[in-house]
């Protein structure tokens, strides 16, 4: 395993499609200098850097299969070994399984780290309906709704200014309710692990954006001090 810095906090933030990952992530981000790490952005950075594990997960994706946890986890590897990251990450799309969890343990225990928490963000899954169905994004990734994250400002993004936003083509209410059988049936097994390995918190993700944000800062601290 290539050399990786030791970081004083691993969080993993677990929720389904809508639930807030990467809004909250973004907050954990500013407030304590947590980096994100989303596996499908670690994956495209990999791939147009060129590293030896980008080339592998290049040629396995234009081949139509699916990324291997070995090159996951070494795209991990090489991101650690970044300065950045020096005062913890949060995890975000990995794992997603408890073999994938396994997998992650043993590659921490490597460089003698672990997981400081996993963090599952629960909901009502008739409420997430709604929730998803009504997002969109600036081409900057700040994401909005129309209903509970509007742009201070109609049609302008309060992070970049932009004015040019999307929605996903498969944010439609059918589509989320698939999706969100998809992930409890996944990933109610990666629940029990780390409820078994003593590290499982549990937020209600169905309040407002504040009041999560100000329960999952509480639990960052208390695990980090």
């Amino acid at each position: 395993m290539k050399d990786v810095q030791t970081v004083p906090v691993v969080l993993i933030l677990l929720g389904p499609p809508g639930a807030g990952k990467g809004t909250q992530a973004r907050m954990l981000e500013e407030e304590f200098g947590l980096v994100q790490l989303s596996t499908g952005d670690l994956l495209r950075a990999a791939v147009v850097a060129g590293t030896e594990a980008g080339r592998r997960a290049k040629a396995v994706m234009e081949a139509g299969q699916l990324v291997s946890d070995e090159i996951v986890l070494a795209i991990l590897s090489d991101r650690l070994a970044q300065p950045d990251v020096a005062r913890g990450i949060v995890l975000d799309g990995f794992p997603r399984t408890d073999t994938q969890a396994g997998a992650l343990d043993s590659f921490l225990a490597e460089a003698g780290q672990k997981v400081t928490a996993a963090i599952s963000l629960e909901v009502d899954d008739e409420a997430m309906v709604g929730r998803v169905s009504g997002r969109y994004t600036c081409t900057c990734g700040e994401g909005y709704h129309d209903t509970f994250k509007k742009p201070a400002v109609a049609g302008t993004c309060d992070r970049c200014g932009g004015s040019e936003f999307k929605r996903r083509a498969d944010d439609n209410a059918d589509t989320v309710r698939e999706r969100l059988r998809a992930y409890h049936a996944q990933t109610a097994p990666l629940i029990a692990y780390y409820d078994g390995k003593g590290v499982l918190e549990r937020i209600d993700a169905m309040g407002s954006i504040a009041g999560i944000r100000d329960r999952l800062a509480a639990i960052v601290r208390r695990v980090s001090a």
